[in-house]
């Protein structure tokens, strides 16, 4: 009976494993580079997903929220004169839905702070502390002192930065000035009562924390506020949370969600999910010529083998799987450590990786120096998709070929 016909898929994957390992030097080099390859496409993306994320986290931080409520000019004059009303019982009732993970009103306008040695335009924010730690504010960046203790709290909370910058400290009294309904200066004394970190430098400087009862009062608004803030469970899909609020918002108040709001950040998030094809595409472009090429070199020493093959009676179509099985195995097992060394890496770095020395000036651009990379099973999913499929037709070239001798012409090759 001749070999041909049809070698069972296991002998035949036999077959292409022991073939793989007859020359271990080129097989274990080309392993590592698909293994490094792979790791790249997915840690550094990984790296840049990360910094995309963190970066918008930290402008709904800064806004804050999901969804945003307030007087259709405040946005392009945020004084008292573009205030509303406070939250109707209908709105309050509607907050209390699972899509809401919190939500707060608060007064946000220009002010100047002084103290002893110098003054810096801020904006002051009114707030209720409650409502601040319920959409995000993280009660562990108070590093000196302590959060505001309630809405008619007297004390004011500064960051780090701005702290440094007035030459104070905590416990001084400073005076905060802005303006009242009349145009006239309202200006009136704090005392620092606590100390923040912020993730950018610019956010220590520029926002200022105050009771929202102690600023109303501070400014004459009468219980007016500035606008209302709404967190939810994804930041990337808000359009049913901003349904919720659109139809409870009271009339004449412009409702708009975190992405038009700052659209810096939503264009950064469309230019990531873009990046990460392209990214995957051209690495393993860089891979595919060291694939084929170490194919086919292997396809070349072994013409007379493959002629011998065919004069026993194995099929040219045969041949074609068998060193098709060869690369598959090959890219399966790269496959296999570069996503072990990726997710490797992204565990080493869970605590984050400080880039600091190389990295200055990303505050520019609303990026901290400390990366977390965020790897998500998408991006796993398409690169190794992306892998095996280009895989897949970068090795039909070689087994094309290796199929494609003449028993004859083959044999009498040397």
């Amino acid at each position: 009976m001749s070999m041909a016909s049809a070698l069972p898929l296991t002998a035949l994957a036999r077959l292409a494993w022991r073939n793989l390992w007859r020359n271990h030097r080129r097989t274990l080099i080309m392993l590592m580079a698909i293994a490094v390859g792979v790791w790249a496409m997915i840690f550094m993306t990984a790296l840049m997903r990360g910094m995309v994320d963190q970066m918008v986290e930290d402008g709904i931080e800064a806004l804050p929220g999901f969804i945003q409520v307030h007087h259709p000019q405040f946005r392009d004059d945020p004084s008292i004169e573009n205030s509303m009303p406070p939250p109707t019982d209908e709105f309050r009732a509607a907050m209390e839905t699972p899509l809401v993970t919190g939500w707060t009103s608060r007064i946000r306008v220009p002010a100047m702070i002084s103290s002893e040695r110098d003054n810096r335009g801020v904006v002051l924010l009114g707030v209720d502390p409650a409502g601040e730690i319920s959409l995000g504010f993280d009660p562990e960046k108070i590093i000196e002192g302590r959060f505001l203790e309630g809405s008619d709290d007297k004390g004011v909370v500064i960051g780090q930065k701005l702290l440094e910058r007035l030459e104070t400290r905590l416990g001084k009294r400073v005076v905060v000035m802005s303006q009242d309904p009349e145009n006239n200066i309202a200006d009136r004394g704090f005392r620092v009562v606590g100390v923040y970190r912020g993730k950018l430098a610019a956010t220590e400087e520029t926002f200022i924390y105050a009771g929202r009862e102690t600023v109303q009062q501070l400014l004459g608004m009468e219980g007016k506020v500035s606008e209302l803030a709404v967190g939810g469970q994804d930041y990337r899909d808000t359009a049913a949370l901003l349904a919720l609020v659109s139809g409870v918002a009271e009339a004449g108040t412009e409702v708009l969600p975190w992405s038009e709001l700052d659209s810096y950040l939503a264009v950064m998030m469309g230019v990531m999910d873009g990046f990460v094809l392209v990214w995957i595409i051209v690495i393993f472009l860089a891979l595919s010529f060291g694939l084929v090429n170490t194919l086919m070199m292997a396809v070349f020493e072994r013409i007379r083998e493959f002629g011998l093959m065919q004069a026993l009676g194995m099929k040219p179509a045969t041949i074609l799987y068998l060193v098709l099985l060869e690369s598959l195995l090959l890219l399966a097992l790269g496959l296999l450590l570069g996503n072990l060394l990726a997710w490797a890496s992204v565990w080493l770095m869970r605590d984050g990786w400080d880039l600091a020395a190389v990295a200055e000036g990303m505050e520019m651009f609303g990026a901290t120096s400390v990366r977390y990379p965020a790897l998500k099973m998408n991006d796993l999913v398409l690169a190794n998709v992306v892998v095996r499929v280009l895989g897949i037709i970068t090795s039909l070239l070689p087994a094309w070929r290796a199929s494609r001798y003449q028993p004859v012409e083959a044999i009498s090759k040397t």
